[in-house]
């Protein structure tokens, strides 16, 4: 799939793209998924150094977190995808080595999350400072990583979404036969078909949460410690769960139709609404009490 060509009506019919996936440097291809999801790390550790005293950290501090989040991300996002993909590392005819090969995708956002958060609890042990600033400081660094992130799906053919007739559809004309298990639908090589760019609603809906948390965080303090990364998992999880709804290449749970990452989007959406809500009338309460 990753050689269909790329069309978007409404710039016009003869708007039609075709960027590799890779480029080559003696000899060695060097993807642009990889490029991306490198780029998106390197912008979130540039504005958390730059505003490392917004969330009560030093700059060293947050430059330590973004060191701890590339493999600690990468390595999680692997091994999510491969829990929820194990037929096709150790199915019938399945290479198990091909666990370690990442370069054209097969990251899960949320093992990424889930392996870095782990990794900061210990950090924020040793280093005897409050989880919450560290998860503050993730947050941000999520929204910008995950915005510049998403274009990798661009460059792979990845992360759409269903068909669809509506004015900012996706084209894609495939030069082979692809096969969605997910709809059970084959598209003959030749043919274009035009989808929901979920990959593209992903960014913006990302983009619009930094927007927001960027400019509270100029105009007041936060209340407490991890607020920031309670709104950024309730606004990424709102929007992940209804844009996973959309895609054709969902990870399912096995043996089941749920989607494992629309059920995880929106368990920790609730779950972040409720902290924040009940941290927030704590906060109020808390600032109404007289001082003895």
């Amino acid at each position: 799939m990753n050689t269909a060509s790329i069309s978007f009506p409404l710039f016009g019919e003869g708007f039609v793209l075709n960027p590799p996936t890779y480029f080559a440097i003696f000899g060695f291809n060097i993807y642009y998924y990889g490029v991306l999801v490198t780029a998106g790390f390197v912008l979130a550790a540039l504005y958390l150094i730059k505003r490392s005293s917004v969330i009560g950290l030093t700059k060293d501090n947050a430059l330590d977190l973004v060191l701890i989040a590339v493999p600690a991300g990468l390595v999680g996002a692997r091994i999510y995808f491969v829990i929820f993909n194990l037929e096709s590392y150790f199915g019938p005819g399945a290479n198990w080595q091909g666990i370690f090969s990442v370069r054209e995708g097969g990251l899960a956002v949320y093992g990424g999350i889930i392996l870095s958060g782990l990794a900061y609890i210990a950090y924020s042990r040793i280093k005897k400072i409050p989880i919450g600033k560290l998860l503050d400081a993730a947050g941000f660094g999520l929204f910008i990583g995950q915005s510049v992130g998403r274009w990798g799906n661009f460059f792979n053919r990845e992360a759409f979404g269903v068909e669809t007739q509506v004015p900012w559809r996706m084209g894609l004309t495939f030069d082979r036969n692809v096969y969605f298990s997910l709809t059970g639908e084959t598209f003959a090589a030749g043919s274009t078909h035009y989808f929901h760019p979920a990959f593209l609603y992903e960014m913006l809906w990302n983009c619009v949460g930094l927007l927001l948390m960027h400019i509270f965080s100029k105009k007041r303090k936060t209340k407490y410690p991890g607020q920031y990364f309670l709104f950024y998992v309730a606004w990424y999880g709102l929007g992940r769960f209804i844009i996973e709804g959309l895609r054709v290449d969902s990870l399912f749970i096995h043996g089941t139709n749920i989607r494992a990452s629309q059920l995880v989007a929106l368990a920790s959406c609730l779950i972040a609404i409720a902290l924040l809500v009940i941290k927030n009338l704590r906060f109020r309460v808390q600032s109404l009490d007289p001082e003895p």
